[in-house]
């Protein structure tokens, strides 16, 4: 595997391979079997595999964990090239922005500041700008993502279509440890204790696709019971919502949905952890 810290070097290694299909796997590092599900997804697409580590600055807000976020380089390394990356781009902050980014993709307040949106006010405003940028610098003919960030795979999916990017958007399957908890990166700040606990959230929301699909339409009804049953187990949850996969907007009283069109989705603090999950109707 190459390693590539400057655009320059990523662009003059990917230029003979320009007819040839490139998949993308953009990450912030600290790599898990779920990301590198997505490098050997991408693999059966393309004939040469880019990944990318770059912990963004512009999707953390003042006081999240943008310092502390767990950085391990040469573990991350290890692990692509065991799974056969072809391609890391690696680069520092000055060379990403060398400037303070004036520029910005701007999603719609009716996809950015619902649910994630909501707690992490401009949150998928940086997700953009950042991936839009990357999708310029590498030029894949194909980008994956993990569908444990579901709102943000729908915002990547909807710029990708509006500002006529030609590049096809492949989302992965949630990958999750054998007791069901969606692999993270942040998992690694749970006590043990916690990470005992950590499975409800899922399991909660398994009961919740369980009972839509026997027919119960009471989503508010079934939103209120996972939250109780969070907060009387220690969890400060942020939501907890039944919502159209489409535009993650609430399925009105009156609207014929199908259900296989629903998702539901949940963030919630466990300690000083906070995790959020999704699963599909």
């Amino acid at each position: 595997m190459q390693v590539h810290p400057t655009i320059a070097g990523l662009r003059a290694a990917l230029a003979p391979h320009r007819l040839q299909r490139i998949a993308f796997v953009p990450t912030m590092g600290n790599l898990h079997d779920g990301h590198i599900a997505l490098m050997t997804e991408a693999r059966k697409h393309a004939d040469v595999v880019v990944a990318s580590i770059f912990v963004n600055r512009l999707q953390f807000r003042p006081g999240e964990d943008f310092e502390a976020y767990p950085r391990t380089f040469q573990a991350d390394c290890e692990r692509l090239t065991a799974a056969g990356v072809d391609h890391l781009f690696a680069p520092d902050e000055k060379e990403m922005y060398p400037q303070p980014q004036a520029y910005h993709i701007e999603p719609p307040m009716t996809h950015q500041g619902v649910l994630e949106g909501e707690f992490r006010p401009g949150h998928f405003r940086g997700v953009a700008t950042v991936v839009a940028k990357l999708f310029n610098i590498v030029q894949p003919q194909v980008a994956l993502f993990g569908k444990k960030d579901f709102q943000q795979v729908m915002v990547i999916k909807n710029m990708v279509r509006e500002l006529g990017f030609f590049i096809e958007i492949i989302d992965s399957p949630t990958i999750r440890a054998d007791d069901g908890l969606a692999l993270s990166s942040r998992n690694g700040y749970l006590t043990k204790q916690e990470r005992a606990e950590a499975p409800r959230l899922a399991r909660e929301l398994t009961k919740v696709v369980t009972a839509i699909r026997a027919g119960n339409r009471d989503f508010s009804g079934l939103e209120n019971g996972v939250r109780e049953v969070l907060e009387n187990h220690g969890w400060v949850p942020d939501y907890i919502a039944i919502r159209r996969k489409s535009d993650l907007q609430s399925p009105s009283a009156h609207e014929s949905v199908q259900v296989e069109n629903l998702v539901v989705l949940a963030a919630a603090k466990l300690g000083s952890t906070r995790l959020i999950d999704n699963m599909e109707v």
